[in-house]
């Protein structure tokens, strides 16, 4: 079982290529979609890294295979750049899966 990134970025790709983890680079909400099928139906891969730009263009698919997938699992990450967003990730996963805000 190995990594996998899903990437907007060719330099978060070349960082994680050092580390071993092999991945894409893509830009558009087509690509995301298509590409995360495909990596969802893998055997092989355990964990998918998606950064958080590329998440943001399809909240609802990424969130509905976290919440009803039992494998691979799908770890948001930052780019280079942050992710620009503060709070609690956390927290809002929880909201989202069983409805009760966490203070």
């Amino acid at each position: 079982m190995k990594f996998y990134l899903i990437s907007d970025n060719v330099d978060t790709l070349m960082g994680m290529r050092l580390s071993g983890i092999d991945g894409t680079v893509i830009h558009t909400e087509d690509e995301v979609r298509n590409t995360l099928k495909e990596t969802m139906e893998r055997d092989d891969v355990a964990v998918v890294l998606m950064t958080a730009k590329l998440v943001a263009l399809c909240p609802e698919l990424v969130m509905n295979y976290k919440l009803n997938s039992r494998q691979p699992l799908i770890v948001e990450i930052p780019d280079r750049h942050g992710n620009g967003r503060t709070g609690d990730n956390i927290t809002k996963y929880v909201r989202d899966a069983i409805g009760i805000k966490l203070e």
